[in-house]
């Protein structure tokens, strides 16, 4: 069975009939999900999905996009306050975003740095989203370890080589999503290749980036089934190995989902 390991159910493409999203995703063999905040000040509704649905996990966190709007953005006791729940398996998605610049970049980066601080206190993964800031992530995630230890992910990774190489050096994961199965993936396949085996995650980002055959549709959790076919394929494995190794690092990174 595959876990879906970055989606966001609370966004109306999913929500308006997250039944049969779900119900979906059990056909094509995920069956598991983790719903990732993006914002404090709406925490509630993928906590409320979780809350309901018995194979949803949720995380809590402040996107950097959403930095300079939301006013706890950096306030590392509203992130540990929020994460008080027995489903709550990550922080994040914090991060910094270079392309959109939605947020001034130092705002991005202190609120980077306080969700680092609440998941460490909390001994939780963060779940790192890195657009065009490479060197920065990789330089605030080192500065970070620096002051004591903490695990994450690069989530739906889109980045060099360069920053995989840096941060799985101080244990983190790497996630990939649809994008892995796009005709301009170089890149990120060859990192997908070479990166360690108990370091490679799978997601969907789900309602974004749908894969390879299901381009031009709203993503949803089942269609993590093509880019674990992908993955499979370039590591010459078969797709029942990889959903194992796959499933066996998330239940590691994000241990609560074994203890809720």
């Amino acid at each position: 069975m595959i876990i879906d390991s970055h989606a966001h159910l609370d966004y109306p493409q999913l929500a308006a009939d997250l039944p049969a999203v779900l119900a979906r995703a059990g056909e094509a063999g995920v069956d598991s999900v983790i719903s990732i905040g993006v914002k404090l000040t709406t925490a509630d509704q993928p906590r409320r999905i979780a809350e309901t649905h018995d194979n949803v996990w949720f995380s809590v966190g402040v996107h950097p996009h959403e930095a300079g709007n939301e006013e706890d953005a950096c306030n590392v006791d509203a992130f540990i306050k929020a994460a008080d729940h027995p489903k709550c398996v990550a922080i994040g998605e914090a991060g910094l975003d270079y392309h959109y610049d939605y947020a001034p970049r130092d705002r991005q980066a202190e609120s980077f740095r306080a969700q680092i601080t609440a998941a460490r206190e909390l001994d939780l993964p963060v779940i790192v989203h890195a657009r065009e800031a490479d060197a920065d992530i990789a330089n605030i995630i080192e500065d970070e370890m620096g002051k004591g230890a903490f695990s994450g992910v690069l989530h739906c990774f889109s980045s060099g080589s360069e920053l995989a190489r840096r941060a799985i050096d101080v244990g983190f994961y790497v996630s990939f999503s649809g994008i892995l199965t796009f005709r301009n993936a170089e890149v990120i396949r060859e990192v997908a290749l070479t990166a360690p085996e108990d370091r490679i995650l799978v997601e969907t980002d789900a309602p974004f980036l749908a894969p390879v055959p299901m381009r031009g549709k709203p993503n949803e959790p089942a269609y993590t089934r093509h880019t674990l076919e992908c993955l499979a394929g370039l590591r010459n494995c078969s797709i029942e190995d990889m959903a194992s190794i796959t499933r066996s690092n998330t239940l590691r990174l994000f241990s609560g989902m074994a203890g809720s």
